[in-house]
C-alpha cells in the first residue's frame, strides 16, 4: 500500500502556524522506531487569523492549554492583516514546504532511495536545531583587527536582541526583518541618551547578512534568505575637517601632550590614521636617495599593504630615529584622557568644532584636493580600496566653491 503524505500545521503561540507532513499509514520513525503520522518540518509561516492561549479542565483533572481563534462581535474569526512581506514569506514557505512533501512521499514509495533521503532529512533537522548565535560568534571570531569589533558589536546586538537563544530553524524572513527594525530603533551601547546611528545599524546589519550567506552555503538554510532581505540604505556622514588657517593655528599653540600634537599634525601632513600611527615603528620608515622619505607598512584597518611617500616636514615631527623595532610615537595611546587634551589643545589654538583625531585624516584628504591633487592620487594615498570611499571628500570640496560663490553679493 502506497504511502500518502499531506501537508498541514499547527496553530503555535504568537499567531503562527507550524507546517509538518501527515503520514497515512504511519511510517517507522529513523530514530525511535516507533510508528508515527507527523513529521514537523520546522516551517513557520505567519497566521492570517488570530489567536489566543485558552486554559481548560482536562478529562484527567489537570489544567491544560490550547489555542483557539479569536472571535470578533460577529463571532467570526477575527483575521489578521498581514504586510507584503509576511505575505510573501507565508507563499514561498509554503512553497518549500510542498516541495519537501512530495520529494517525502516520492522517496517512501520507493525504497531503494528512502534510506539517502532520510539520512538527509535527519541532517537538515539536526542543523535546524542549533544555535544561529553560536554559529554567529565562531564567524566573528574569525575576523582580524577593527573588522573584528565590527562584528563583535553586531553579534552583541543579535545577543542582546535575542537573549543568546536563536536557533537555524527559527531564522526566516520575519525575523530578520524584525531584527532590521530593531537595529534602526535601539540605543547605542555607548551611551544611554543616544541611539544607534543609521550608519552603524547599517554595518551592524551587513555582517547578519553576511552570516544568513555563510549559513546557506554551509548548508543550514534550504534557502538563500540574505538574497531575500534588503540592506539598510547608508546616510552620508559630515565629514569634519580643518582649514590650512586652523592646521596653522594648531602647529603654533603649545599642547600639554607634545607628542600627542606630533602625532596629529603628522595624520593632517600624511593622511594616516591614528592606528597605523599609533603602531609605526622606525624600520618602517625609509629614506629613497633623490625621491625622499616613505613608509612601508601594512594597514591596521583592511591590511593591505602600502608604500606611502610622506614630506620632508612630516619626517621632521618624528623627532630623532630609533632601533628599528622601536614605536615611532612611544607614549601614543588611544584613551579619554588623550581626547581631553586633544579638546585642550584645540580650544587653546581658538578652534570651536568638534574635531577627534580621526579628522586629522580628513583634513589630509580635503586639503590635497583642495590644491588640486587629483581624487585618483588622494585615494591611492589614503589605502582606500573603492574610489568611491574617497569621492565623499570631492563632495565637500564642491560644496566649499558654491559656499565661496555665494559670498559676493552685489548690491542691485
Amino acid at each position: 500500500m502506497a504511502t500518502k503524505v499531506k501537508l498541514r500545521s499547527k496553530q503555535i503561540a504568537g499567531n503562527r502556524q507550524s507546517l509538518y507532513l501527515d503520514f497515512y499509514p504511519p511510517i517507522k520513525h529513523p530514530v525511535s522506531g516507533e510508528l508515527t503520522r507527523r513529521e514537523f518540518l520546522r516551517l513557520i509561516v505567519s497566521n492570517e487569523i488570530e489567536h489566543e492561549e485558552q486554559k481548560y479542565l482536562a478529562e484527567n483533572g489537570k489544567l491544560r492549554t490550547r489555542i483557539v481563534p479569536v472571535l470578533d462581535k460577529r463571532g467570526e474569526p477575527k483575521r489578521i492583516k498581514l504586510t507584503p512581506v509576511d505575505k510573501n514569506h507565508n507563499r514561498e514557505t509554503w512553497q518549500l514546504a510542498e516541495q519537501i512533501r512530495q520529494k517525502r512521499e516520492n522517496h517512501l514509495n520507493k525504497p531503494e532511495i528512502y534510506t539517502h533521503y532520510e539520512k538527509e532529512q535527519l541532517l537538515l533537522k539536526e542543523k535546524g536545531e542549533r544555535s544561529f548565535i553560536e554559529y554567529f560568534r565562531q564567524l566573528a571570531n574569525k575576523r582580524r583587527a577593527s573588522n573584528h569589533d565590527n562584528w563583535i558589536s553586531a553579534f552583541h546586538y543579535l545577543e542582546k536582541y535575542t537573549s543568546g537563544v536563536l536557533k537555524f530553524f527559527e531564522v526566516d524572513e520575519a525575523f530578520c526583518n524584525d531584527f532590521k527594525e530593531y537595529l534602526l530603533s535601539t540605543g547605542s551601547k555607548r551611551s544611554n541618551k543616544r541611539s544607534l546611528s543609521q550608519n552603524s545599524a547599517v554595518s551592524y546589519f551587513n555582517k547578519f547578512k553576511a552570516t544568513l550567506k555563510q549559513a546557506y552555503k554551509d548548508g543550514y538554510f534550504q534557502t538563500n534568505l540574505n538574497a531575500k532581505i534588503e540592506t539598510i540604505k547608508q546616510t552620508e556622514t559630515e565629514r569634519k575637517f580643518l582649514t590650512i588657517e586652523e592646521l596653522n593655528r594648531l602647529a603654533k599653540t603649545d599642547c600639554s601632550l607634545p607628542e600627542l600634537k606630533s602625532a596629529a599634525l603628522f595624520s593632517a601632513l600624511t593622511g594616516l590614521r591614528f592606528s597605523d600611527i599609533e603602531k609605526l615603528v622606525w624600520g618602517e620608515i625609509e629614506k629613497v636617495n633623490g625621491q625622499g622619505y616613505y613608509i612601508r607598512f601594512r594597514q591596521q584597518k583592511t591590511k593591505g599593504a602600502e608604500h606611502l611617500p610622506i614630506s620632508d616636514q612630516a619626517y621632521g615631527l618624528l623627532g630623532k630615529p630609533g632601533k628599528p623595532d622601536v614605536k615611532v610615537f612611544q607614549t601614543l595611546r588611544y584613551s579619554a584622557y588623550t581626547n581631553q587634551h586633544l579638546f585642550k589643545w584645540l580650544v587653546k589654538a581658538g578652534i570651536t568644532k568638534e574635531i577627534t583625531f580621526h579628522c586629522f585624516r580628513h583634513t589630509f584628504a580635503t586639503l590635497q584636493l583642495t590644491k588640486g591633487t587629483d581624487i585618483y592620487t588622494v585615494s591611492k594615498m589614503l589605502g582606500h580600496r573603492e574610489l568611491k570611499t574617497t569621492q565623499v571628500y570631492a563632495k565637500i570640496i564642491d560644496q566649499s566653491k558654491r559656499a565661496a560663490a555665494n559670498r559676493i553679493q552685489l548690491e542691485l
